[in-house]
């Protein structure tokens, strides 16, 4: 029997363009299930890389588990209105990417990616900082 919903929220950082960069995500059971929060440094890449990072890292977590349905909000506009369909990948490099999540994205009944501002995705950028910032001290 499958689960209730998630909700995800993304984000990934870079310190540069390209630069240091760090995924964060947090993702909520509808069904009681303990939160979730998942942080990694990436290496050196492009914001729009970690973005695509930050997404995937979650939908391999919620992969794990049986959802229903699956609600991603992100504060990348260009992430969203790429895997909307709003917006064509035109980076090389990013098509990967977009393939992969969009691929997992269609392992749930019910999936939609929406954007959100900033502020409303402030842990999952605090995450995605703090990733950077650990990796930093070491």
């Amino acid at each position: 029997m499958r689960g209730g919903g998630v909700t995800v929220r993304v984000d990934g950082a870079c310190r540069g363009n390209p630069g240091p960069a760090g995924v964060g995500a947090v993702i909520e059971f509808s069904d009681g299930r303990a939160t979730r929060e998942l942080c990694a440094y990436i290496g050196e890449t492009t914001n729009n890389v970690a973005e695509y990072r930050a997404l995937l890292m979650a939908l391999e977590e919620v992969g794990r588990h049986d959802a229903e349905s699956l609600t991603v909000y992100s504060d990348s506009e260009l992430l969203v209105r790429q895997l909307n369909g709003e917006y064509k990948v035109k980076a090389a490099h990013l098509r990967p990417l977009h393939l992969e999540a969009q691929r997992r994205l269609r392992a749930f009944p019910e999936a939609r990616i929406l954007h959100v501002v900033r502020e409303e995705n402030r842990r999952a950028d605090l995450l995605a900082n703090l990733a950077i910032d650990q990796h930093r001290k070491r």
